[in-house]
């Protein structure tokens, strides 16, 4: 069965007459003929009743019909869907590192489905190794992480340096000093993760040593530590959405290196208008 049958036969049932459905599709009769039969002698039925020079379509080529038009507009549907000039639609599965879902990404991801309503996001949330792992695999037609991706089927490009802040309950009075630290409870991400590691990497660089304790929840950090029960880093975003709440105050050191956040896609995937258009509004966003 082929796509040019369908529309010939939709074409003879619309008009009810061969000679009248040729002329529109621009071709001879006899051929018209020829694919109708043949898609008549695939599917085993009749689908016209032959009356004179006429036509009428036939039960069975009513049932047919239905599934024609369903088949012919899911092919409509698909050009438009590809076209350069139109708008993006179908699933888009983007992946955030959990800074950048609570603190960089609502807004946009509101502004985006305000853009392009057509487009179904699946949205999720992991840690970089899984997300780039994800995106290699195609699970996911983006991320978001915070690791520099060295692996051979992702590009990425660069799209915000996430300013690092020392987070502590007001009664722990101020943190001025690095020495301050010494010995005092952290809570951080698990092991992997690059706000960690840029913690620890500026702990050394002043010989100081805290005990670290994991914890996979910014909730639960942000609540350990307004509790006074010890102090974090976190990323500014992240800060700068929950100091409104209270509980927490922050301190900024010049030596502590921001981290650079990444857009992750497989590059062996040619041009997905949704994903393109998501990564377009990231660079507006962070004026990449």
């Amino acid at each position: 069965m082929e796509l040019s049958q369908l529309v010939m036969f939709k074409k003879v049932a619309d008009r009810g007459s061969i000679i009248r459905a040729s002329e529109e599709l621009h071709c001879v009769p006899s051929n018209i003929t020829n694919r109708i039969r043949l898609l008549e002698r695939e599917l085993g039925v009749d689908l016209f009743i032959r009356k004179g020079r006429g036509l009428i379509i036939s039960p069975s080529g009513q049932i047919f019909l239905g599934y024609t038009n369903k088949i012919l507009s899911l092919c409509e549907e698909s050009h438009r869907a590809l076209d350069p000039s139109s708008e993006p639609s179908g699933d888009l599965r983007i992946g955030a590192i959990e800074s950048s879902a609570t603190g960089r990404l609502p807004k946009l991801l509101s502004r985006y489905h305000q853009l392009y309503p057509a487009v179904q996001m699946q949205f999720s949330t992991g840690d970089w190794s899984q997300l780039s792992a994800e995106v290699v695999s195609h699970k996911l037609d983006g991320a978001i992480i915070a690791v520099r991706p060295e692996h051979p089927d992702i590009e990425s490009i660069e799209i915000y340096e996430e300013d690092l802040v020392l987070i502590a309950s007001p009664s722990a009075g101020p943190l001025n000093h690095p020495e301050a630290l010494h010995g005092v409870d952290l809570f951080m991400w698990p092991e992997g993760c690059p706000y960690r590691r840029a913690l620890v990497a500026w702990l050394e660089r002043h010989n100081l040593s805290s005990p670290i304790t994991s914890i996979a929840s910014y909730g639960t950090i942000l609540g350990c530590v307004s509790a006074g029960a010890g102090v974090s880093l976190v990323p500014k975003g992240i800060f700068e959405q929950f100091q409104q709440i209270g509980g927490i105050q922050g301190f900024f050191f010049k030596d502590l290196t921001p981290v650079q956040n990444y857009f992750i896609w497989n590059k062996h995937v040619e041009s997905h208008r949704a994903k393109d258009k998501f990564a377009d509004l990231l660079k507006e966003e962070f004026k990449v």
